[in-house]
């Protein structure tokens, strides 16, 4: 039998809110989020039914294949379903790996989209989002199939959003990176003598669909704790702001800081000093998975 082929885009996220709350009873942090997608995206081929496991990454050393997000969420999925007994995963990365753009869990979604695509029996909801969330917090998000979603728990409670207006995006990766290990320490250590600082009690669903709703509770509780180690993270969300941003936020943990314009912004205007520029834009509608064979 000829091998079944599926495509898809695994879309980097940003996160226009982002909220560390208690810890639960086996060390982990609750989140709260509120997750879009981009159009900057690594290119994801799955093969199945295939003789063996294979995977190849294009693009970013990202380390040995068992500890790979992709792989990992393959062998998951196998296991789980009992389909299928041979895989080839191919990826191109085009997403900067360690930058708080999620490209790794974005991968992992892609794998498991198109695993669901392919399979004999897909397997329901519940179950992918059940495997995507022991995966990690962003994985569930991205194995699903909206542009926009509020998630919360450990990122695999979530309430899918309307997209809103699509947007210009500009994405800054200073010339050094952020452990999220370490930035979960240092928010820690900070919330252990710093008091934390008043949060709202109500998300209505137009601060969650509308420009206007998300800019005004946009909030990251790892930038401070981050820009006091790299003063760099304000200086650029400065420069955005200044440039016209709607919002300028650093996403995840970092070092990543992304800036939304109404239109294309000016590049003499974004001064700084320091890293990579990437143009991309957020998404209106997530593409779906193509089938073949």
């Amino acid at each position: 039998m000829s091998a079944r082929v599926a495509r898809v885009t695994a879309h980097a996220k940003l996160n226009l809110l982002l909220r560390i709350l208690g810890r639960d009873d086996q060390g982990f942090h609750a989140l709260e989020t509120v997750f879009l997608r981009v159009e900057l995206g690594d290119a994801v081929t799955v093969r199945a039914d295939v003789s063996g496991r294979a995977l190849d990454c294009r693009g970013a050393d990202v380390g040995p294949v068992e500890r790979n997000l992709a792989w990992r969420a393959a062998m998951a999925f196998a296991e789980v379903t009992g389909w299928p007994r041979g895989f080839a995963i191919e990826i191109d990365k085009r997403i900067p790996v360690g930058g708080g753009l999620g490209g790794g869990s974005a991968d992992a979604g892609a794998v498991l989209r198109a695993l669901a695509a392919l399979a004999p029996s897909p397997p329901s909801l519940d179950t992918l989002l059940a495997v995507a969330a022991a995966l990690g917090s962003d994985v569930p998000f991205l194995a699903g199939e909206h542009a926009a979603a509020l998630a919360w728990g450990r990122g695999e409670r979530m309430l899918a959003l309307p997209a809103p207006p699509e947007r210009s995006a500009m994405l800054a990766l200073p010339g050094f990176a952020v452990s999220t290990a370490e930035a979960y320490g240092w928010l820690d250590e900070d919330r252990g003598t710093v008091p934390s600082a008043p949060r709202g009690a109500l998300l209505t669903l137009r601060e969650l669909s509308t420009w206007e709703g998300l800019a005004a509770i946009s909030a990251n509780d790892f930038e401070p704790v981050v820009g006091r180690r790299h003063p760099q993270v304000d200086v650029i969300r400065g420069a955005m702001r200044d440039a016209g941003a709607v919002i300028a936020r650093l996403s995840g943990s970092g070092s990543t800081v992304f800036g939304l314009f109404e239109t294309p912004p000016d590049p003499g205007r974004l001064r700084w000093s320091g890293g990579e520029r990437l143009a991309t834009r957020t998404l209106g509608a997530v593409p779906p998975v193509v089938v073949a064979g």
